[in-house]
């Protein structure tokens, strides 16, 4: 499974090569801190909506809070035939701690 550390999937950011982004987490967890552009879709939803929503060919960056729902989900989309998944290393949380302190933690 392709990890990438907070710090470098700032840098694709801002060099505008990032991937499509989605985040696994539940709807209040989004509400209270979530990257800009990315796509909710929680974890329990993903086996029903993945196949209507993500394109298998598209390069994902899945999140959650601390890494282990986006790992469990990254898995499974690559069960499913998705190409391209990458988990972002301790989730939302590491996300404030290393690149952004304005985002909130929970």
């Amino acid at each position: 499974m392709r990890q990438v550390e907070p710090a470098e999937f700032k840098a694709w950011l801002e060099a505008g090569e990032a991937p499509r982004i989605l985040d696994v987490r539940e709807p209040w967890e989004y509400e209270v801190a979530h990257l800009p552009n990315s796509t909710l879709i929680p974890l329990g939803e993903l086996p029903s909506r993945a196949a209507e929503e993500l394109d298998p060919a598209e390069p994902l960056v899945v999140l959650c809070h601390h890494g282990v729902r986006s790992l469990q989900a990254a898995y499974f989309l690559e069960h499913q035939g998705f190409a391209d998944v990458i988990n972002l290393t301790g989730g939302i949380d590491r996300w404030s701690q290393a690149v952004d302190p304005a985002t909130p933690r929970y």
